[in-house]
């Protein structure tokens, strides 16, 4: 029978696809590791890894081995922290992932109050905006924010994801207001990521609406600053620009249309019989700390933001504009791929 140390040796080499900071990670030296993975192949009668001068990567076989040692060794933590959690306090290395703005907004500020409350945890966040399978890697639990698809994972929603169609005054001034959806095609719109649909939803029901513009960028903070400024209209989560909301560094476009309500905060977690307690009480004390209506929400007032504004006030605001001034005088918004005037 293959020894559950050996079990171990063979998954952190595969996740590291590298023997020398498997054996960092584990106080072995490479010769060792090395050695107990060739006798575990040779024990099996198979070839788990395939060797190069420069890569170390796992064969169709080792795939295979490695899902099933990944359960079997899950299985053996579950079992210690059962017996570990009806005599202790929640304790151990809490791994986790989570998106970098996300993280440093509204989870490293709380940290010490959470390690206060749970001083045997130890926190090990690898931050990323990118999706990390979490199972392969070896996380405990995933911070994603999205519409999540099903999926083996057991996902618990932390808060709503309230988006906003918004721009800074600057752009406003220079480029005008679109006044529907229609003319959002008219209009310089930056993207995060994979973001080249909004899903909208408003009075008229939801949309997916395809938008362009000349800058996009895989860092939610990169496109934050380009909105401030001036540069053009984007599709923002509440949790990122609340403070300019609220000081009206930022103006909310199209009250009466926001991001689809099916994009949320979860918390991403691998489907177990039970989850171990620092698991479990980092997600209740995020749960906590973001509440019903995130604080981030209730700072910037979010809901009267979203009023549409009423048809006095746009008569109001039609008058004063001054009817002599031909439309073609407006600014056009820039053209895509060109570049945007400071």
């Amino acid at each position: 029978m293959t020894a559950i140390t050996d079990l171990e040796i063979f998954a952190r080499v595969a996740r590291t696809g590298n023997m020398s900071a498997a054996g960092r990670e584990m106080g072995l030296s490479p010769a060792v590791v090395s050695k107990r993975v060739s006798l575990l192949e040779e024990r099996l009668g198979t070839r788990l890894f395939q060797r190069t001068t420069r890569q170390l990567t796992l064969t169709e076989t080792g795939e295979g081995y490695f899902k099933r040692v990944v359960d079997i060794l899950s299985l053996i933590a579950e079992a210690e922290d059962f017996v570990s959690r009806r005599n202790t306090k929640p304790r151990g290395v809490l791994k986790v992932t989570a998106p970098t703005a996300f993280s440093r907004l509204h989870i490293a500020p709380y940290l010490p109050q959470f390690l206060a409350k749970y001083p045997e945890i130890e926190l090990d966040f690898h931050l990323t905006d990118s999706y990390v399978d979490i199972i392969r890697e070896g996380f405990d639990l995933a911070v994603r924010i999205g519409e999540l698809r099903d999926s083996s994972l057991v996902q618990r929603k932390l808060a709503a994801d309230r988006r906003v169609i918004c721009a800074s005054p600057k752009y406003i001034e220079t480029f005008g207001t679109p006044s529907d959806l229609a003319e959002l095609d008219f209009h310089n719109c930056l993207s995060a990521g994979a973001q080249d649909f909004w899903r909208l939803q408003g009075p008229d029901g939801h949309h997916q609406l395809k938008v362009k513009g000349n800058i996009r960028s895989n860092s939610l903070e990169f496109v934050r600053e380009a909105l401030l400024a001036g540069l053009g209209i984007g599709l923002r989560s509440t949790w990122d620009i609340g403070p300019e909301l609220e000081s009206g560094a930022l103006k909310v476009l199209l009250p009466q249309y926001a991001g689809s309500d099916t994009v949320a905060i979860h918390a991403v977690y691998p489907c177990r019989d039970f989850m171990p307690e620092k698991v479990n009480v980092f997600i209740e004390f995020l749960s906590e700390i973001y509440g019903n209506e995130p604080y981030w929400n209730r700072r910037a007032d979010i809901d009267r933001l979203l009023k549409p504004p009423c048809a006095v006030a746009d008569g109001a605001a039609a008058k004063k504009a001054s009817p002599s001034e031909p439309r073609s005088k407006r600014r056009a918004p820039p053209a895509r791929g060109s570049d945007v005037p400071a």
